[in-house]
């Protein structure tokens, strides 16, 4: 069989992105994972999937220093869902980026070369926001 570069060419520009999919699917989906419940104006609710660690008994996200859907539609109310361990429970929230050199260990400590991946992917973690996370009262 005889590929011709414009062919091999076409071949590895559709199949790299598929590829990066993949492993940023695998690297994202390997280790723990919570779903964040938020809602759109609609009251149309959508689940997110995000990464979470623990830290002085709170549970803390992390958002990019560029926002993020999810983040816009969090910040449009004071308390949100979040299911982790298949149990939903109702949590208040607040911004921490004191502990954002904290957070940012230890989630590379859970997630491993997952997390370095995803922060290659997507320019770093400089600037990014832990969100710690309270049970709602």
């Amino acid at each position: 069989m005889n590929i011709s570069s414009s062919h091999l060419f076409a071949m590895i520009a559709l199949g790299l992105p598929i590829l990066l999919f993949l492993v940023q699917l695998f690297a994202s989906e390997r280790i723990e994972v919570v779903e964040l419940h938020t809602s759109i104006e609609t009251s149309e609710e959508i689940t997110t999937r995000l990464w979470v660690v623990d830290d002085d008994g709170y549970q803390y996200l992390r958002v990019g220093s560029e926002g993020s859907d999810w983040f816009n539609r969090l910040q449009a109310t004071e308390t949100i869902d979040v299911t982790r361990n298949g149990r939903r429970y109702g949590y208040s929230w607040s911004l921490r980026p004191d502990k954002s050199t904290e957070i940012n260990s230890l989630m590379q400590h859970k997630y491993g070369w997952g997390d370095s991946f995803i922060g290659f992917l997507t320019g770093g973690r400089v600037g990014s926001i832990p969100i710690e996370l309270k049970l709602a009262q």
